[in-house]
């Protein structure tokens, strides 16, 4: 979804190894998506093998895995299921968008102006089933748990950590927050920094550590009123939210009517926004989201061949690097057995 919640949110930051030997719940759609529109060549264009297919996604996810693996964090990827019904409108609205990017994008390659193909590339970007299959199939060859949700990846991340199975979520968006995730990681990346998208440039970064208790107690809200405002500015169920209010007008709303909500949404004349969509349908969405506890958290032995496979022959990664980084991730898990089962794997 990617809730305007940036000003409203109170974090702190945090090192790497303040996560060492910790689970975390990887909200692996949205890992996905920030290398396909962040990893691309200098005009925009994603990066790809000899054959042309896409590869963005899989250098992320292998140099990204690496590093957090040598780092010593647990990793469990989490994989979107069915989505909710009034999640149409949505999927409707990003194929125009991506529609719109491509005719710009068209446009820009005919002008020859590489700083707009760069733009707009990036947002023509779409995630197929094949590369969510072999981003899974990667995953797995690194012994990480895949973990299929029934419905919204970032709810299930939110359950797991809810339940005590995971120390904190990991995402981009703020979403799961409204899904009661009581600790979210932001900006999860050894590397300090973090290509802007769109832009062949990078910005500083730091991971960043949320608690939805303390988000809560600085909002003086409860987790409902938290939902309610995220309907106001915005949900992947309702994108873009009422015309007008951000989240600060948001929250002036909720600190007025308190939880009274049938009132807040005639104030902002919700039927005129969405005449064929109830508020309550989203809130009820949110609040009743399928989640399952059908899934193990096992880490299992790491599978070069088939990762080897999968990126240097199917793929044409460079053999050297591949084992290079294997290398080193074996000699660290050999050193974690001697310590101890399960202090790496």
């Amino acid at each position: 979804m990617g809730l305007q919640f940036k000003d409203l949110v109170v974090k702190k930051e945090i090192s790497i190894a303040n996560l060492h030997g910790k689970i975390l719940a990887v909200d692996g759609m949205n890992l996905l998506y920030q290398f396909l529109t962040t990893i691309r060549g200098p005009d925009g264009s994603a990066l790809t093998d000899k054959n042309g297919k896409v590869t963005s996604h899989l250098i992320g996810l292998f140099y990204r895995t690496t590093s957090l693996l040598e780092s010593g964090l647990k990793l469990a990827f989490v994989f979107d299921g069915k989505a909710p019904e009034i999640k149409q409108k949505t999927w409707e609205k990003r194929t125009q968008i991506k529609t719109e990017a491509a005719l710009k994008l068209k446009e820009a390659e005919e002008a020859g102006k590489v700083e707009d193909m760069r733009k707009f590339a990036s947002r023509t970007a779409i995630l197929t089933k094949e590369m969510r299959l072999e981003a899974q199939r990667l995953i797995a060859a690194f012994g990480c748990p895949v973990i299929q949700a029934p419905s919204e990846g970032e709810a299930q991340t939110a359950y797991m950590v809810k339940q005590g199975k995971a120390y904190a979520s990991v995402s981009q968006d703020y979403d799961n927050l409204i899904f009661g995730c009581p600790c979210l990681v932001r900006n999860l990346s050894l590397e300090g920094k973090r290509k802007k998208a769109g832009k062949f440039a990078y910005e500083k970064v730091n991971p960043e550590l949320i608690l939805l208790d303390e988000v809560l107690a600085h909002l003086n809200l409860e987790l409902e009123q938290l939902i309610v405002l995220a309907i106001l500015v915005g949900t992947d169920y309702n994108p873009g939210g009422i015309k007008g209010i951000g989240p600060k007008n948001g929250l002036k709303l909720l600190k007025e009517y308190g939880k009274d909500f049938q009132a807040i949404f005639e104030k902002v004349e919700w039927d005129k926004h969405y005449p064929e969509l109830s508020w309550k349908e989203i809130f009820d969405t949110i609040k009743n989201i399928p989640v399952t506890d059908e899934y193990k958290l096992e880490w299992k032995p790491l599978n070069e061949k088939e990762i080897l496979e999968l990126l240097v022959r199917e793929h044409d990664f460079s053999e050297e690097r591949v084992k290079a980084r294997l290398e080193k991730l074996k000699e660290l898990s050999k050193g974690a057995a001697q310590k101890g089962l399960g202090s790496f794997f």
